[in-house]
């Protein structure tokens, strides 16, 4: 089985030597987890390391304020831009006035998302956040539909994607909607305990993976795993 490296230190060991190439994964967890870190992390290294096109896509933030802050841990975004190897996308809703203008509109950027990845050729996607799509979308039903279709066209592109979604302050939960964790093939769950960070790859369809809770820390490089050390669960809150 082919595997896409996340570049992520002590991470893709974790999971046998990284994500199943073609993969719809999930990165869970509340505020302050880490959830965009990990998913620009995940597009940078992949153009820097592995010369593998990326795109990030955002619902919720500025993506001028993504970049500054990803240049904190001294990331050549602009390079990786300016060799097609990388790209960012702001996704706008605008405030639909119903669900069905909601659908409607949520194909439209979806299939201009897809319109991209072919363009670029990428390889790998980040969709940051689904949160903010399902705070739209009423039925679970019509949501969990919208990603059905949306990430099975990803796959015949053999795109890796990566879903960050937020969660409550339940640990048990790994979405917002319980629809996440089911369209996606991978679940990697974020907790911040302060001042503790971890990660718990809670579900990789199709590889083998750690079943333990690891250390996360967050330093100048941007975010790295210990795998060697575990953390309780207990300790979790």
């Amino acid at each position: 089985m082919d595997r896409v490296k996340t570049g992520i230190a002590g991470l893709d060991e974790l999971m046998n030597g990284g994500i199943p190439q073609g993969s719809t994964v999930v990165v869970s967890g509340g505020t302050g987890t880490g959830k965009t870190i990990f998913g620009m992390q995940y597009i940078y290294n992949g153009a820097k390391d592995f010369k593998e096109p990326g795109i990030f896509v955002s619902l919720e933030t500025n993506l001028k304020n993504i970049v500054w802050n990803m240049t904190s841990f001294k990331w050549d975004i602009k390079k990786m831009q300016d060799a097609k190897l990388m790209k960012t996308y702001r996704l706008n809703l605008h405030e639909p006035d119903n669900e069905e203008m909601v659908g409607r509109k949520l194909k439209e950027e979806l299939e201009v998302i897809l319109k991209m990845v072919k363009e670029l050729k990428a390889k790998r996607l980040v969709i940051d956040s689904i949160t903010a799509i399902g705070i739209w979308v009423e039925k679970k039903s019509t949501l969990r539909s919208l990603l059905y279709e949306f990430t099975d066209k990803l796959k015949e592109l053999n795109c890796t994607t990566l879903l960050t979604t937020e969660t409550s302050s339940q640990k048990e939960d790994l979405s917002a909607f319980g629809v996440e964790e089911f369209v996606s093939d991978g679940v990697i769950a974020l907790y911040f305990s302060p001042p503790n960070r971890s990660l718990f790859v809670r579900k990789m369809r199709g590889t083998n993976h750690s079943r333990n809770i690891h250390p996360l820390e967050i330093g100048e490089k941007g975010l790295s795993v210990k795998p060697q050390d575990r953390v309780m669960w207990e300790s979790i809150k």
